[in-house]
This record gives C-alpha cells, sequence and structure tokens, in this order.
C-alpha cells in the first residue's frame, strides 16, 4: 500500500479540561461495556444497505443488535468490529444463546432483560460455549440478568443513565404516568396530544438541561468529548437543546408502536411487537438454523482489522467514530479511510452516522494519492436525505450514504 501522506491539516489541540475528559472518558469506557443495546436504526441500515446474499459486511458490533439484524439478510460473511472487547462479549452471549437455547429462554434474557434461573442456563448450557474473555466477562456479570431489582437493560454504562432516568421518573409520578401513556398512544394525534400537555412541562426544566449537558453524562452514554463540542456547535441551544429537538421529533412525528429504542431505556423490556428483529420468534429460529453463523467477530480497530486481511468487503456500517477522530487524530482517520478503500469491493456501499448534519471531516481526509473523499466516492445524497426523518433513534443529524468507485 502507498505511503501515507502528511496530513493537510493539524489536530486540535486539547484543553487542560479537554485532556481531563479524555481520561475519564478512556478510563470508564476501558472498563465497562458501554452499550448494552444498539443506538442505530437497522430498518433505515436496511434501505441503504440493500444487502444481498454475497455481500462481505463489516460493522462495528457496539451491543450486536444490528448484526443480528443484517444477518437477517442472508449475507455470506458478516464481520463485526470493535475495540473493546466487553462489546463482543455480549454479542457472543448472544450468538451463543441462539445456538444453546429455546426462544422463550433467550426472549426472557435479551427481550426481558430478566431471567430468574440465567445462572442455571449460564453454567450448564452458555458458559463452556464461550471464549476466555467472554467467559470471564459474563462469570462476573451474570447478576445483571438475574437479580431481582432491574433489568440487564439497566447496566452498563447506557444502563447507569437509564437506571438514573428511571428514577428520576419515580420521584415525578405524574411525569412518569404521562411517559406511559406516552407509549401506549396509538396513533401520531394522541401522542403529540399526550407529549405536548403531560410531558413536556413536566419534563424539561434547568436542572434537567445542566444535567444532560454535563461530560459525564455525555461518558456514560458513550460520547466523548470532541463529539460533545460537534453537538454544541451544531445546536443554537447547546447540547440540551439538541437532546430535546431530538426527542420531541421522535416522540410528536414518528410513531413510538415500533420503537423499540425508547421503550427498553424507560422501562427496561422490549415487548413483543416492539423489540429487534432478532427477538421475533420467527427471526431467532432462522437465526438458529444457520444465518447467525455469518458472523464473525474481532477485537481490534476498523484500521487493523482491513490491514489483516484482503477479501473484498461490499458493504460498510461505521457508526459515528469518525466524528472524534477528524479532530483529534486525522492522520489516523486519514489512514483508516485509506484502508476502507483499499479493501472495499466495486461499488461498496459505505455508511455512516455523524453528530453533524455535513460531517466537515469529509471534505479534510486526504488519501495516500492526494485525492479528496469528495472526489473519490460518490454520496448519495438524495437517499440519505429520504432516510434521516424515518430514523427512530434521531440522535444523529447526519446520515452518510456513499458508494466507493468501480
Amino acid at each position: 500500500m502507498p505511503a501515507i501522506q502528511p496530513a493537510h491539516r493539524t489536530a486540535t489541540r486539547p484543553s487542560l479540561r479537554d485532556r481531563v475528559d479524555q481520561r475519564i472518558f478512556h478510563a470508564i469506557w476501558s472498563r465497562s461495556l458501554v452499550y448494552n443495546t444498539c443506538w442505530e436504526d437497522p430498518a433505515v441500515d436496511r434501505v441503504a444497505l440493500g444487502i444481498g446474499d454475497d455481500d462481505h459486511v463489516l460493522v462495528i458490533t457496539s451491543a450486536g443488535c444490528n448484526a443480528l439484524d443484517y444477518a437477517l439478510a442472508g449475507p455470506r460473511r458478516i464481520d463485526c468490529v470493535d475495540a473493546n472487547p466487553r462489546q463482543n462479549a455480549l454479542l457472543e452471549l448472544k450468538l451463543v444463546g441462539i445456538a444453546a437455547l429455546d426462544f422463550e429462554d433467550f426472549y426472557a434474557i435479551f427481550g426481558e432483560g430478566h431471567h430468574p434461573d440465567f445462572a442455571r442456563l449460564y453454567r450448564t448450557r452458555l458458559r463452556e460455549r464461550l471464549t476466555p474473555f467472554a467467559r470471564e466477562w459474563w462469570d462476573r456479570h451474570t447478576q445483571w440478568f438475574s437479580s431481582a431489582r432491574g433489568s440487564f437493560y439497566f447496566h452498563g454504562l447506557s444502563g447507569l443513565v437509564a437506571r438514573g432516568v428511571r428514577a428520576w421518573f419515580r420521584a415525578q409520578p405524574r411525569l412518569r404516568v404521562a411517559m406511559f401513556d406516552l407509549l401506549a398512544a396509538g396513533d401520531l394525534d394522541s401522542q403529540r396530544r399526550i407529549y405536548d400537555r403531560q410531558v413536556a412541562p413536566l419534563l424539561w426544566n434547568r436542572a434537567v438541561n445542566w444535567t444532560i449537558s454535563r461530560q459525564l453524562v455525555m461518558n456514560l452514554l458513550g460520547v466523548p468529548h470532541p463529539q460533545r463540542r460537534l453537538v454544541q456547535a451544531e445546536h443554537a441551544d447547546g447540547v440540551s437543546g439538541f437532546i430535546r429537538a431530538a426527542l420531541e421529533y421522535v416522540f410528536r412525528e414518528l410513531p413510538l408502536a415500533d420503537n423499540y429504542f425508547y421503550r427498553v431505556y424507560l422501562t427496561g423490556r422490549y415487548a413483543p411487537d416492539c423489540c429487534p428483529e432478532y427477538l421475533k420468534r420467527e427471526n431467532f429460529l432462522r437465526l438458529k438454523d444457520g444465518l447467525a453463523e455469518s458472523i464473525r467477530l474481532h477485537t481490534t480497530t476498523v484500521t487493523a482489522f482491513l490491514h489483516g486481511g484482503d477479501a473484498p468487503i461490499s458493504r460498510f456500517v461505521l457508526l459515528d467514530h469518525m466524528d472524534w477522530m477528524g479532530s483529534y487524530h486525522p492522520a489516523a482517520l486519514d489512514e483508516e479511510w485509506q484502508a476502507i478503500l483499499t479493501r472495499a469491493a466495486p461499488h461498496a456501499r459505505i455508511l455512516l452516522r455523524s453528530a453533524q448534519t455535513q460531517p466537515v471531516w469529509l471534505d479534510q481526509v486526504r488519501l495516500a494519492d492526494g485525492a479528496t473523499l469528495r472526489q473519490r466516492l460518490r454520496f448519495d445524497s438524495a437517499l440519505a436525505a429520504a432516510l434521516q426523518p424515518r430514523d427512530r433513534v434521531h440522535t444523529y443529524p447526519g446520515l452518510v450514504i456513499a458508494d466507493a468507485p468501480a
């Protein structure tokens, strides 16, 4: 591969506060499961990616829900890559559970977030199938699935935030009732009426705005300080204004009947008719019958994984990790894009999300031959604009869909 040319831009010099925030983020991230469920809408991804049976997919693992969703499309191979081994350990537990359990037990564990007999099931049917790291991790965390005090979805870093929200709702019974009324609303008109009259007046105040703007809360949600700064720059009212606008769009403009993302964090569990695709009986059985075998796990960085092989990859799902790299590690971002395009099959489709509507780094990345991404990729802005309003999570203003050259 040609040597990477010196970056044409310099990394942002972090302030003392930035360095402190980064150390706290790294200390938390390096010891914890960050995501207990995926926070990107795979229904949007499926349309954008058009996965077929000959596709080779690379996806950042996160909690593994979306990799299992993509597997239902029947691709030839899915490589799940994550630098945090705990995220891969979660997907590994799901894969072992699909292979070893019946649907009822599997749904109790990952649908209800609670199985009173999980410790026995883990010991007798799951543990020996796990790799050493995953086995060691789950040996120490089986209580996450069996504690009578809560749900698996109230554990991990993002789960701590959900648990805090639940405690706050319990302290405000009127708001708690209003939120459950909102989830039970049967149509958008009812949702808007309940949100405007019952939820919004109780939900938003100075204390809430201050709390959700803290970097500690962002750390627990897996948002490092460089990405928080992008959010602040994107919205006139900063992080709290951005979060409020996102939630108001979800609660007022999108049906909540199938919005399992917010349901699980508000209630601690999914519902049979409001859950990820892998938690539906017919899809569980399809995964069990062989579709899950397309998934492979890799604990490493995207760049290192790409350098480690030469098989062409036709679909890339890169989430939002490039936001912070663009500011603080621009040379590493250049190298990653060079590796992506080296491994990309002709016309490979690339999907990513960003805290910016138009990520500025798309115009800054330089490839080894001096070309920019704008010169090398073909961006499908029309499809991205059509899909973005349908995203049930709606916490990413930027949806980028691009094709590699032939």
